[in-house]
């Protein structure tokens, strides 16, 4: 691998201080649950049969089913975004706006045909400036059951989307696809997006050794880096079935007894269920519009659906999958108003669904409860 991509994987490795051999970190392929597992991920959709990275890098050990992750390439390049985020609290909501470009440097996209990641992953999209906003509770709650993983997890406070551990065929995705030194790579509608957590969010810590609030997921709830109680270097078999684990944090400015999740260095890296509801509408939201056609880009390989974007019924339940855009005539008839007045309250995609349940005079359940049940 060349100089520069080494010694970024080297720099991720150093920084992120894991407890654990980079040189030989367990391959999350096979790890695709029914049901939440520990150290597995119980994913609401995969493709086998999308595209993803074309052959396996000199990383990956198959035979032993394990990857060195120094020694994984690394997409070159350093470009700069007019990254735009802001975090907001209204009401008993967390609202994130985003236009998806992160507050770090990039590698250049479509991969360079003259870097070595190219040989491996030929991602030829492009990074594309978003408009993202998703209302998530400010206190949440556990649900009665666990809900499957969406492909589109949450978001990392660099401003960017956290997608799951898979790719599109249901692979390890940090294993397999590249990505560039902050752990990030764009897919076909152009949304930027992590798989774990990235080495430009730095894993800093609490007085008392616990790290610090790097990102939120779906539900509310928070996500924490890689440090535990008393500073313990985490691994997956350390935490539940969803990545996460009960214990007195800091939330809202105050010490709090809640649930909250970590990022590991091994798989499934953020979470591998979630423990509290979500709504279809907002993965959509943090998914991208519709990826046109005949752009360059890779069918099947994280484009609109994300991997495990399939949903499971928010906060339990079977998992369903995604449909496509809810039926806009069957959502009006449900809410009591025409076609018209939801297409005006909603907007362009993605839609602005904090400011039409505002326009409609409605609840935002109310509203997430009608699009979901109209797909």
């Amino acid at each position: 691998m060349n100089k520069m991509a080494a010694t970024m994987a080297l720099v991720c490795a150093s920084n992120l201080g894991y407890a654990h051999d980079l040189k030989a970190l367990p391959l999350g392929d096979g790890k695709l649950s029914q049901a939440p597992k520990v150290g597995w991920i119980w994913a609401c959709h995969v493709d086998p049969q999308a595209g993803g990275s074309q052959r396996d890098g000199p990383w990956i050990n198959a035979a032993k089913g394990t990857y060195d992750v120094t020694a994984k390439a690394v997409v070159p390049g350093q470009v700069a975004w007019p990254s735009q985020f802001s975090l907001t609290v209204r009401q008993d909501q967390r609202v994130f706006s985003s236009n998806d470009l992160p507050s770090h440097a990039t590698g250049t996209f479509p991969v360079p045909s003259d870097s070595e990641a190219y040989r491996y992953d030929r991602n030829p999209n492009r990074i594309g400036a978003q408009s993202l906003q998703v209302a998530l509770p400010l206190w949440p709650a556990l649900a009665a059951q666990a809900s499957c993983a969406p492909g589109a997890l949450g978001f990392l406070l660099t401003g960017a989307v956290l997608f799951n551990a898979l790719d599109a065929p249901g692979r390890d995705a940090v294993a397999h696809e590249t990505q560039d030194a902050c752990q990030g790579h764009p897919q076909e509608s152009g949304v930027y997006h992590y798989h774990s957590l990235s080495n430009c969010l730095p894993d800093k810590r609490e007085p008392g050794g616990h790290s610090v609030l790097v990102g939120y997921l779906l539900d509310g709830f928070g996500l924490y880096g890689t440090y535990g109680e008393n500073g313990q270097a985490l691994a997956s078999q350390d935490l539940d079935e969803c990545h996460g684990h009960i214990h007195t944090i800091a939330w809202e400015g105050k010490q709090v007894a809640m649930y909250h999740y970590h990022a590991t260095p091994d798989f499934p890296y953020t979470a591998g269920c979630l423990r509290g509801k979500y709504s279809n509408a907002d993965v959509m939201a943090l998914s991208g519009p519709h990826p046109q056609r005949g752009q360059g880009g890779r069918p099947g390989a994280e484009g609109r659906n994300p991997p495990g974007s399939g949903m499971a019924m928010p906060g339990g339940g079977a998992p369903r999958p995604m449909d496509g855009p809810p039926d806009l005539s069957r959502a009006a008839a449900t809410l009591g108003i025409s076609v018209q007045k939801l297409r005006d309250a909603l907007g362009p995609p993605p839609p602005d669904l904090v400011g039409a349940a505002g326009r409609l005079g409605i609840s935002m359940d109310a509203l997430r409860s009608a699009l979901d049940a109209a797909r």
